[in-house]
């Protein structure tokens, strides 16, 4: 697989910007939105007569002025929202670009929407990239080759970007631009982002990034002398040697209590001798999700500088089958000195997570929030609208769920129970790793609880939102989805 293209341009307008040869006005319900002074008033309302253009979010239509720039009608619904505002950006933009729009502006219904635009274009832009072999040895001279356009973001009205639009824009791009990093992760078959090769990738982060300091541990050895046998018994299975990610991020200055992102990045995921289906496994190199978005939520973070204090511990493994895997049955012993009761060998993101939620405690975490592709009873729970959000402490869940609101990465609270612990009961250790079906992503929950000390902790369980969401600014594959959520759980604790 061939490295990323350079992140699309996407920038705020100015006053010596080239002249845009496509240009993206928003559509409300009473017409264009924003309409600057020179576009061609009597051939986009043509568009809207006709019905070609409709103000249902995301749609669009586009004419020509007689100057030959293509105008582009986008849908903002009747009320538009952020998420409206990336949806419609990012359909225009995805638009503007089949029509083979070199420079594109995109005039902005109200410039409190500027930071949520620069995201959708942002993203709409990334493609996924393919694993390719050689060059054709005669490739075709007439294939015409489709570059990204150059996006600038103007006020209404078509007015030049002010000072706040400009730091609005910058802050969306840098943000969006993580997140595309961490859809590059999610990309990368298993076999080519091994534990190892993911820790190589947060090293050269670090690299890039001033502040921003990683350490790795690579190997089962590693884990055994920290205690994490419980993350050490997922990765009993593979050749693959394990990696221990931790990344720090405490600028001079910074405030707040230091906050803990765990994630889960099993970079395959079998699902051990508790075999997943065939098909189920097509897709399980989705299964480091969680850790993407926790590096790629560190990538922004560092970029945009925030004056908080933010601890990151990724756990990477593969969870396969050989004669050293964890079986039925058996009982390992985790960080916090906790037994576990192995009842289900494809429960292994609760295992990894519990060492990695300890060990962030022990490197002073204040806040915690692990993010995984956990269960697959969250699917069937929420879909793709909302990750299941879980935890005991209300204020803490409810600055996460405002953090989802405020970036369209939405939670859903479910309940946390005595029942549901009980159903983590067992007749040979502390607990079990899975006690059933019922209520599985609930019981996830309850087993992370048991690994979280005394301080607020939210356990986000994303697995419906890894790769292929309906999002219209996103195209299908890796969604880089908990990047915006976690950046902004992390900017409200700087106040």
């Amino acid at each position: 697989m061939t490295d990323p293209a350079p992140s699309p341009t996407v920038g705020p307008s100015g006053s010596d910007d080239p002249p845009a040869d496509a240009v993206v006005v928003g559509l409300g319900p009473d017409g264009p939105l924003g309409l600057p002074p020179e576009a061609p008033a009597a051939a986009l309302a043509r568009l809207v007569d006709s019905g070609e253009a409709r103000h249902a979010v995301g749609t669009v239509a586009h004419t020509h002025g007689e100057d030959g720039v293509r105008w582009i009608l986008v849908g903002l619904g009747s009320d538009p929202t952020d998420e409206d505002r990336r949806a419609a950006v990012g359909a225009a933009v995805r638009h503007a670009r089949t029509l083979r729009a070199r420079t594109v502006r995109v005039v902005l219904d109200a410039a409190a929407g500027a930071g949520p635009a620069a995201e959708g274009a942002t993203l709409a832009l990334h493609e996924p990239a393919k694993v390719v072999g050689r060059p054709a040895a005669d490739p075709d001279p007439d294939a015409a080759t489709q570059e990204d356009p150059e996006v600038r973001i103007a006020r209404p009205a078509g007015a030049v970007a002010d000072e706040d639009v400009v730091a609005a824009v910058s802050r969306g791009a840098a943000i969006a631009g993580a997140q595309n990093g961490a859809r590059v992760l999610q990309q990368l078959p298993s076999n080519h982002l091994t534990p190892r090769l993911l820790a190589t990738r947060a090293r050269a982060l670090a690299d890039e990034l001033p502040g921003l300091e990683a350490t790795v541990e690579v190997g089962i050895g590693a884990l055994r002398r920290r205690g994490m046998g419980l993350f050490a018994a997922v990765s009993h299975g593979s050749d693959q040697p394990p990696a221990l990610i931790t990344l720090r991020w405490e600028p001079e200055g910074a405030s707040g209590p230091l906050l803990g992102l765990v994630g889960k990045a099993v970079t395959h995921d079998t699902g051990g001798y508790s075999l997943k289906p065939p098909l189920s496994m097509r897709t399980m190199r989705f299964d480091m999700s969680g850790g993407a978005a926790v590096l790629g939520a560190m990538e922004a973070i560092a970029r945009l500088r925030l004056p908080v204090r933010v601890l990151a511990v990724v756990c990477a493994t593969e969870n396969l089958v050989n004669g050293s895997a964890m079986k039925p049955d058996d009982v390992f012993t985790a960080k916090n000195g906790t037994t576990v009761e192995i009842t289900n060998t494809d429960a292994e993101g609760r295992l990894v997570l519990a060492d990695g939620l300890t060990y962030a405690l022990e490197l002073g975490a204040e806040r915690l929030v692990d993010i995984a592709t956990l269960t697959g009873g969250v699917v069937t729970a929420l879909g793709t609208s909302h990750a299941g959000l879980m935890g005991r402490d209300d204020a803490w869940l409810g600055d996460v769920t405002g953090a989802g609101e405020a970036t369209g990465e939405r939670v859903w609270r479910l309940p946390l129970e005595d029942a549901h612990r009980e159903l983590l009961k067992s007749r040979l250790a502390d607990l079990t790793n899975s006690g059933g079906r019922v209520a599985h992503p609930i019981q996830g929950a309850a087993f992370l609880e048991r690994f979280t000390g005394e301080v607020p902790w939210a356990h986000v369980d994303m697995a419906a939102l890894s790769h292929d969401l309906p999002r219209k600014y996103l195209a299908k594959g890796p969604s880089g989805w908990g990047v915006r959520l976690l950046t902004a759980t992390a900017a409200r604790l700087g106040g």
